[in-house]
């Protein structure tokens, strides 16, 4: 009789025990989903305030899907400060980074265009000017700074840029210094000033660069014995190690605050949604990618009655690259890619 009270007893504590175990399960759960779901609505509510949804490219016929289709993103950098000076002032796009990414092959070819190349602006009368122009016009003839940026780019390469993404000085110096920091390999010794006129150094070898740093370190180019073409290289190799940082337990951890950090000094036109599809993207193609140069010569060119130098090239070279993008993203273009005195170094704004 003992033993059957025992037993009965015995199975009473387990079910109670069972209880208790189940409970906190489901307490635990629902701390995890409630704290998610924080941290969902305070990363989502970081993110949306850059949003800048320009639809789908005039030379798509239907919007691609980042998840499953070949994509562009443009990648600008502004030479402004902060948004409120971009406002204030009219902005330039100091970097302009065509990112061809291909989630089928798993794969991304990276183009730089130097900031001087003499290209013809989009939305006006067939003018021509240095590409990092094309904001300014756009403020001017009302088509908008960064949807003029992006069609001159679209019609200069002859490829539909799918989504953008833009940051100036701020957003950029925040984004590394929330991050840690970024490692690069300094190619020479130079020296150069930042953002508020220091001087600083670099000497060749491994470094660590904070935010301030890197923004000196992608900007110098007159030192470069490259030029442009050197410059652009840094460039990709900052952005390359930012991502790498990015996508690191650290850099994931504290992903939210980045966002939060950089704020209205980042916009983009993808879905805030699309952000972890993009990450897990590039940690796929990261390894197959390859970094197309587009060759340019410097040329002085007559423009606003004086003269400029510019970086000029030509058709033959524009159409190079243009296939090799093409192909990338799986694109068939319905016109062939039009020519411009621009592109030539006999043109009629040409001073050879």
């Amino acid at each position: 009789m003992e033993r059957v009270i025992q037993s009965r007893l015995e199975r009473v504590k387990k079910k109670r025990f069972r209880k208790r175990l189940f409970r906190l399960f489901l307490l635990t759960v629902l701390i995890i989903v409630g704290t998610g779901s924080f941290f969902a609505a305070k990363l989502f509510g970081a993110l949306s305030k850059g949003h800048d949804d320009l639809g789908k490219s005039k030379w798509r016929e239907a919007q691609v899907e980042i998840k499953k289709d070949p994509f562009t993103i443009l990648l600008i950098g502004s030479d402004q400060l902060t948004s409120d000076t971009e406002k204030k002032e009219s902005w330039r796009p100091d970097v302009l980074l065509v990112a061809a990414i291909n989630p089928k092959t798993n794969s991304m070819k990276l183009v730089s265009i130097p900031r001087d190349t003499y290209v013809e602006i989009a939305n006006t009368p067939g003018h021509k000017d240095k590409i990092n122009a094309s904001a300014w016009y756009g403020t001017k003839n009302g088509a908008g700074d960064v949807k003029n940026t992006i069609e001159t780019v679209q019609n200069f390469l002859h490829v539909p840029i799918d989504y953008y993404a833009k940051v100036n000085f701020k957003g950029f110096m925040d984004a590394v210094d929330t991050l840690g920091g970024v490692d690069v390999n300094v190619p020479f010794y130079f020296s150069t000033q930042n953002h508020l006129g220091q001087s600083l150094k670099f000497n060749p070898g491994p470094q660590h660069l904070n935010g301030e740093q890197a923004l000196a370190y992608v900007r110098m180019r007159k030192k470069d014995p490259m030029n442009d073409h050197g410059r652009n290289k840094r460039q990709q190799e900052v952005i390359a190690a930012l991502l790498e940082r990015m996508l690191s337990t650290q850099g994931l951890a504290k992903f939210t605050e980045v966002t939060e950090v950089v704020g209205e000094n980042f916009s983009y036109s993808f879905k805030p949604s699309d952000f972890p599809s993009l990450l897990a993207t590039y940690n796929k193609v990261k390894k197959n990618m390859e970094t197309i140069q587009l060759k340019t010569y410097g040329e002085k060119r007559k423009s606003g009655g004086r003269s400029v130098w510019f970086e000029i090239c030509s058709d033959s070279e524009r159409k190079r690259v243009s296939r090799i993008l093409q192909q990338q993203i799986e694109y068939v273009p319905k016109e062939d890619m039009k020519q411009s005195d621009a592109y030539t170094s006999e043109g009629k704004n040409g001073t050879r």
